[in-house]
Order: C-alpha cells, then structure tokens, then sequence
C-alpha cells in the first residue's frame, strides 16, 4: 500500500483537526457535567420534602452550576481552538504505507509507525490515529481519493486497528 495526497493551506483546516482532536480528550468533562447536574437536580427535588432541605440546596445549586460549566468546556475549548489555529494554515502532505504515516506540514514532518498505533477512531471527517492512549493524529478521509480511503479503511481493519464510532 502507498497512498500520498497533498493538504491545501486551508484556513479553516487547522481548526477542524484541533477540534476533532480535542474532542476526544475532552468528552469525559461531558459526562462528569451531566452526571453533576443530575444529581444537583434530583438534590433540589428530594431537598423540598425534607426539613434539613434548605441546608443542602447551597450545594445542589453548586453541583448544578458546576455541572453546566463541565458541560460548556468542550465547546469552549474546541471555539478556541478552532480560532488559534487558524493562522497555522500552510500547505502539507501525506504518505502512508504499510509501515507508517509520513506527513508533513509547512517546513516540518514527522511520522508514525503502523506498529506504534494502538486504535484508529471512525469520525465523520477524520480517522483519529492513537498511539498509547493519546491521540497522536488525523487523517482526513475528505482530501483522498475513494479508491485509497477505503484501500486505507481495509487496511486498518485487518491490523485490528479500526473503531467505530
């Protein structure tokens, strides 16, 4: 397998890598928000029938609020990112064969070997290339040609390495 294909200096391209990458890191701050917020709403319910409820209701009302900011912090730090990285936008590249993903962007390159990945993750845009635990890279399906995202797609799979969304 050999598959190269060229990455435009796209000005929105930097953003949407930033905010993939980011999202899977940050998606736990999701749960706990929710988690929180749930909680804090069922304190406030239970809090009503009880006596000793006006001593709790400060702290329902933290875990509600606590829980909503949980929840807006992806989406704060996926904007934010998406506006810093917008000034990166230079012409890159990549070349992926059996043995590794090569890419460059700008003046700088780097790669990754196919034995160093642990898990590739399916998103709409993008493969999300873990190496560890840590999500090291994308791979925009987008900018290849059919033939070689799904020659790539066949690949990973038999590796193992493909997860579904």
């Amino acid at each position: 397998m050999h598959i190269r294909f060229d990455v435009p200096a796209d000005p929105a391209y930097p953003g949407r890598v930033a905010a993939a990458l980011s999202s899977v890191r940050l998606r736990k701050y999701g749960y706990i928000g929710a988690v929180l917020a749930a909680v804090g709403a069922i304190g406030f319910g239970v809090s009503r029938g009880f006596a000793w409820g006006d001593r709790i209701t400060p702290l329902c009302t933290a875990m509600v609020v606590g829980g909503l900011l949980s929840m807006l912090y992806s989406p704060w730090v996926r904007l934010r990112a998406r506006r810093r990285s917008s000034r990166y936008a230079v012409e890159g590249a990549y070349d992926i064969t059996d043995d590794n993903i090569m890419m460059r962007s700008g003046s700088e390159s780097g790669g990754i070997a196919w034995d160093g990945v642990a898990q590739v993750k399916d998103t709409p845009e993008f493969w999300i290339v873990f190496v560890g635990r840590m999500p090291a890279t994308v791979i925009p399906r987008r900018l290849m040609s059919a033939e070689d995202a799904e020659t790539l797609r066949a690949y990973m799979a038999e590796r193992g390495l493909l997860r579904l969304r």
